[in-house]
């Protein structure tokens, strides 16, 4: 049966919207686009066009995955943050919006002219890098900051690097638990870390990404309390450790940081900033 770009549109946000996602339209129509290879608003002017019967397969089989919950950002490979375009894949953790303020907060804690820094170059690791969204955007945002992404997932620092390389950022990777193959002393540590307790009720999105990167014990904070502890020595002395929670925990993780000698500088929204004095 032949169908128009509009009728396939009204379907597909008839039955996603049956399965209590709230963005239905908004993902039909990334799902239709995505199968045309076309952007949006090709939708809107060819809405009447009809759809070619492998574009429509290409399309329903992706509109199956979404209805079963799995994020669209799996399903066309790539979530922006920040601006830029970042590939994903179910070994990383999809990039948030909250976690914009991560790189906000840098921009309020380094002084303008570390856009042009003098020899003496500050040093930046993200730890869990992950799809290495946070590193990668400090290094473009920061070009001469000296940037190391960390990951213990060696398939979450292969997308890392093909973000890297795409985005034209020079950074290093390291395979490293937490800091622990980190033998340089830093300026700037910066970490988006599971928080997530498994007792936790999650959306059903959440259960396609690796639990790995979601979830820790002790309520959720037990690897931030481990990197705590870890940055002590690692931070140089008026360095900052940059970090990313639940904001009910974020209480006891400055209680955690400040009998470890840290001092609360900053917080926004999910993020909290931490200074060696």
């Amino acid at each position: 049966m032949l169908t128009m770009i509009n009728e396939w549109l009204e379907e597909a946000t008839r039955q996603l919207a049956k399965a209590s996602i709230n963005s239905a339209r908004l993902d039909a129509e990334i799902i239709l686009a995505y199968a045309l290879r076309k952007d949006r608003t090709y939708l809107h002017a060819h809405s009447e066009d009809i759809l070619d019967v492998t574009i429509q397969d290409t399309a329903d089989a992706h509109l199956a995955l979404r209805l079963d919950y799995v994020p669209i950002a799996y399903i066309v490979g790539f979530k922006e943050f920040y601006g830029r375009p970042f590939s994903v894949t179910t070994d990383t953790l999809i990039p948030r919006p909250e976690s914009e303020d991560v790189i906000n907060l840098l921009k309020r804690i380094l002084p303008p002219t570390t856009y042009h820094l003098p020899p003496t170059t500050l040093r930046l690791i993200d730890v869990g890098t992950g799809s290495g969204c946070l590193g990668i955007t400090a290094k473009l945002e920061f070009p001469e900051l000296e940037v190391t992404l960390a990951d213990i997932s060696p398939p979450a620092l292969v997308v890392a690097s093909d973000n890297a390389q795409r985005l034209h950022a020079d950074v290093a990777l390291l395979e490293s638990d937490l800091l622990q193959s980190y033998h340089l002393q830093a300026d700037i540590i910066i970490a988006n870390l599971p928080y997530v307790d498994s007792t936790w009720e999650v959306s059903p999105d959440t259960i396609h990404e690796p639990s790995l990167a979601l979830f820790a014990g002790d309520g959720g904070r037990a690897l931030i309390k481990k990197l705590i502890i870890q940055s002590v020595t690692i931070i140089t002395q008026s360095g900052f450790l940059v970090l990313e929670a639940d904001p009910f925990q974020h209480e006891s993780i400055v209680a955690h940081a400040k009998r470890k000698g840290l001092t609360l500088h900053s917080k926004k929204g999910y993020v909290i900033v931490f200074q060696k004095n």
